[in-house]
């Protein structure tokens, strides 16, 4: 039974609600940086899910669904932490208007100096960091706000830059300043809580984002179709597994054909080292953020 901590927890939500007046939806997060509120089907898993239909996010009208619970509505945020009084901290979600959030994650773990790797990249790609919301870890680590244009989808990964640097993009969220863990307390760093996330540099945005699909690569509009999307896949090392498949199934869904390249997407990840339930989660992401772009076809 999760221990409950009244003045964090009021901590926590008056933090949140502030966030939300700024245009970034929020969820209620634990001590230890996971989702407060546990998904309402855990009970009941399907033990043969249809890889065609997407897991829920909410739209059975329960609480529990992760980021997909985030909201910038007060009433909705204050339900959710009523919901969870053992919560302590809050989460911002990324990629959602109108900000489209863009966290780049600099950790201190396992002796990795994440700082100077990204100071190498940006002297290596000709860009700057501008003057941006920056938010301080218990362990020293640094989280880095940035906004993104609304029509590309940033995935999350984890030292894919380099060693130390993860993203948090869509599907992902950030833990908010004011939040207190079980390692400590997060805080904005001095000199960026008054401001505003800045827009991400272009040139680091090229590097945070899969290439994109040459056009006259495409598969024809033939039984062929999408096989160029499912070799991509199948191409993914360790530790770009998530990633390739999350873009392979964002370019099928605004081409018209997720739902048909589904099966052969998610056998594709299964052969590469992902779980069909890993793959399926994550082609359900992509089909969401894909439908919540303007100009985007819809199934």
């Amino acid at each position: 039974m999760a221990t409950i901590d009244r003045q964090a927890t009021t901590v926590a939500l008056a933090h949140a609600l502030s966030a939300a007046e700024r245009g970034l939806a929020v969820i209620p997060l634990s001590r230890t940086k996971l989702p407060a509120l546990r998904s309402p089907h855990r009970a009941d898993p399907d033990p043969d899910p249809d890889p065609t239909i997407p897991p829920c996010h909410g739209e059975c009208g329960r609480f529990g669904h992760g980021v997909y619970d985030a909201s910038t509505d007060p009433r909705r945020i204050r339900a959710l932490f009523a919901a969870a009084p053992w919560s302590t901290g809050y989460g911002i979600a990324c990629g959602l208007e109108p900000h489209h959030l863009i966290g780049i994650d600099l950790d201190t773990k396992a002796g990795t100096d994440s700082s100077t790797a990204l100071r190498e990249l940006a002297l290596r790609h000709l860009f700057t960091i501008p003057d941006t919301v920056v938010v301080v870890t218990p362990s020293g680590g640094r989280h880095i706000w940035l906004t993104g244009p609304p029509d590309v989808v940033v995935p999350n990964s984890a030292s894919r830059l380099a060693p130390g640097i993860d993203i948090r993009g869509a599907g992902g969220y950030l833990v908010g300043p004011g939040s207190r863990t079980e390692h400590g307390v997060y805080g904005t760093a001095p000199g960026t809580a008054h401001l505003a996330p800045a827009p991400c540099p272009g040139e680091l945005l090229r590097l945070l984002t899969p290439p994109p699909r040459t056009r006259h690569r495409a598969p024809p509009a033939t039984g062929h179709q999408g096989e160029g999307l499912v070799q991509f896949v199948l191409a993914a090392h360790a530790g770009q597994r998530n990633t390739r498949l999350f873009w392979a199934a964002c370019r099928a869904y605004e081409n018209g054909i997720g739902p048909d390249l589904t099966p052969a997407l998610v056998e594709a990840a299964v052969r590469t080292g992902l779980t069909a339930r890993e793959a399926r989660s994550t082609i359900a992401s992509a089909s969401r953020m894909s439908f919540r772009q303007p100009g985007l076809p819809r199934n």
